[in-house]
C-alpha cells in the first residue's frame, strides 16, 4: 500500500503547467502560494484589472489543495454559536454568513470557467460515530437551521441506506455542500487566472520579501518582483522567507487511501446519492467516492505505512463486501490547525497580508478568503474581510501539539486495529 501515490494527481482531468519566474517585473499584487487561496485571489484580482503574479515553490496544488479530501463544506469544524463566542456576535455572524455562501462561490466558479473537477453538489453527511454523538449533531442542526441553512437530521436507518453501511447512528445532511476533485479545481483556477491575465510561476520559491521605498521587493532564485501589495497564502506548507516572519501553527497530518474503481454490482449502494462524509470522532474519518467509482477513506495521521493496517481494516468494517478489494492509491497531506480552529488574516507589513489556519476546511474558506483578501489589498478597504485583521498571532507549543496529534492518531488506530 505505501508508495502508491496521490489519486488526485493520477486522475486530474485539468492540466496546468507554468514556467519559473525569470528577470524582473512590477505588479500590483504578488501572491506566494498557488493553492485555493492564492489562486482565487489571483483570479479575482486579475478580474479587477490588476497586474498579478503568483509564485509557487513547487507546482500548482502541490500542497494541501492537491491532497485535500475534496469536500466543499459550508462553515468550519466549529458550530456557528462557538464562532460567535470566540469572535463576538457581530464578527462571528459575519464569518458564519461568508462561509455559508462559500460552496456557492466554488460551484459558480467551476461552472463559469468550465473546470473539469467532478463537481457534485448533492450535499455532505456529518456522521454520528457513536450514539452519544447524535446530541452534537442535533445541536449543530438547531444552530444552522436558526440561520436558515438547508440542513436536516437523518436517522440511523436512513443513514445506512444513504451510506451503504450500518456503522453510523445518524447524520446531519447539509444541502449547500458537495464534492470535487480538488487538484483539478486548483488547476482550473490557475488556468482561469492565467486567462484573466495573471502571471503564474511554478518552481519559484520565494527566498526574501522586503518592503522598501513604498513597494515590496520579492526575491526568487530566477528573478525579482516589485509589488504594491503582497499576499502570503502558503498555509500548512509555508517556507521561511527572509525579512518576513509568518507565525508557526500546529500541523495535523491527514492520509487517504483509494480503492480501484468499483462497479455498481459490488458498491452501488455506497454513497449512491453522491454525498461526501466525515464523522464526529475526535480522530476523524472521512469517506467519499470519486467519478470513477473508487471508495476513498481518510483519517488523521501522516505516515501512510503506520496507518495502513487500520485504514484497510476500517474500510472492511464499514463495507465488508470490499474485503480484498485492491487499494490503488495512498497519500497524505498537512493541515494548519489553530488553537481555536479559526482562520487568521495577519498583517505582514504595509499592504501585505497572510492567511492561514483553515483547520481542515480549505476549499470553501480558501476560495472566499482569497477573493476577499485580493479585493481588500487592492482597494485598501479591509472592512469586508471574513475575519478582522490581526497584527500578530502566536501559538504555544507548536511542535509538541503537532506531535500530540500524530501520536493520538497512532494510538487510536493501533487500538482499533487490535480490536
Amino acid at each position: 500500500m505505501p508508495g502508491l501515490g496521490n489519486l488526485w494527481r493520477a486522475s486530474a482531468a485539468e492540466t496546468y503547467t507554468a514556467q519559473p519566474l525569470r528577470g524582473e517585473r512590477m505588479v500590483d499584487l504578488a501572491i506566494i502560494g498557488a493553492g485555493f487561496t492564492g489562486l482565487s485571489a489571483a483570479l479575482h484580482a486579475a478580474g479587477q484589472g490588476a497586474d498579478v503574479a503568483v509564485l509557487e515553490a513547487e507546482t500548482v496544488g502541490e500542497g494541501g489543495s492537491g491532497r485535500n479530501v475534496g469536500l466543499v463544506n459550508a462553515g468550519l469544524w466549529l458550530p456557528p454559536d462557538d464562532v460567535c463566542k470566540i469572535l463576538g456576535p457581530g464578527p462571528g455572524e459575519h464569518l458564519n454568513a461568508v462561509l455559508a455562501e462559500a460552496p456557492s462561490l466554488v460551484f459558480d466558479l467551476i461552472a463559469q470557467h468550465g473546470i473539469a473537477c467532478e463537481a457534485t453538489r448533492n450535499g455532505t453527511l456529518h456522521l454520528a460515530h457513536a450514539p452519544k454523538a447524535m446530541a452534537d449533531l442535533q445541536s449543530r442542526h438547531a444552530q444552522l437551521a436558526a440561520r436558515g441553512a438547508p440542513v436536516r437530521l437523518i436517522d440511523m436507518n436512513s443513514t445506512a441506506q444513504r451510506t451503504g453501511t450500518d456503522r453510523f447512528y445518524g447524520a446531519l445532511h447539509d444541502a449547500r455542500a458537495g464534492t470535487i476533485q480538488p487538484l483539478s479545481y486548483a488547476r482550473g483556477l490557475a488556468r482561469a487566472a492565467h486567462d484573466a491575465g495573471a502571471l503564474i510561476c511554478e518552481q519559484t520559491p520565494v527566498t526574501a520579501a522586503e518592503h522598501r521605498s513604498g513597494q515590496w521587493i520579492i526575491t526568487t532564485p530566477g528573478g525579482k518582483l516589485r509589488a504594491r501589495h503582497l499576499l502570503i497564502a502558503t498555509n500548512a506548507y509555508h517556507r521561511p522567507v527572509t525579512h518576513v516572519s509568518r507565525p508557526d501553527v500546529p500541523i495535523v497530518e491527514y492520509f487517504q487511501l483509494a480503492t480501484a474503481p468499483i462497479g455498481d454490482n459490488l458498491a452501488g449502494d455506497i454513497l449512491a446519492g453522491g454525498e461526501g462524509c466525515w464523522d464526529t470522532g475526535l480522530v476523524m474519518t472521512s469517506v467519499r467516492r470519486d467519478g470513477a467509482g473508487r471508495v476513498i477513506l481518510g483519517g488523521m495521521g501522516g505516515d501512510v505505512t503506520v496507518h495502513a493496517n487500520w485504514a484497510r481494516r476500517k474500510l472492511t468494517q464499514l463495507f465488508p463486501r470490499l474485503s480484498g478489494v485492491e487499494i490503488q492509491h495512498a497519500w497524505a497531506g498537512r493541515i494548519a490547525m489553530t488553537h481555536d480552529h479559526l482562520p487568521r488574516i495577519q498583517r505582514m507589513g504595509p499592504g501585505a497580508l497572510a492567511i492561514f489556519g483553515y483547520s481542515g476546511r480549505g476549499i470553501g474558506p480558501g476560495t472566499v478568503f482569497g477573493r476577499a483578501a485580493a479585493l481588500a489589498l487592492l482597494s485598501g478597504d479591509h472592512s469586508g474581510l471574513p475575519v478582522p485583521v490581526v497584527e500578530s498571532h502566536a501559538e504555544q507549543f507548536v511542535t509538541l501539539k503537532s506531535l500530540y496529534y500524530e501520536t493520538g492518531a497512532r494510538l487510536v488506530h493501533a487500538v482499533a486495529d487490535r480490536g
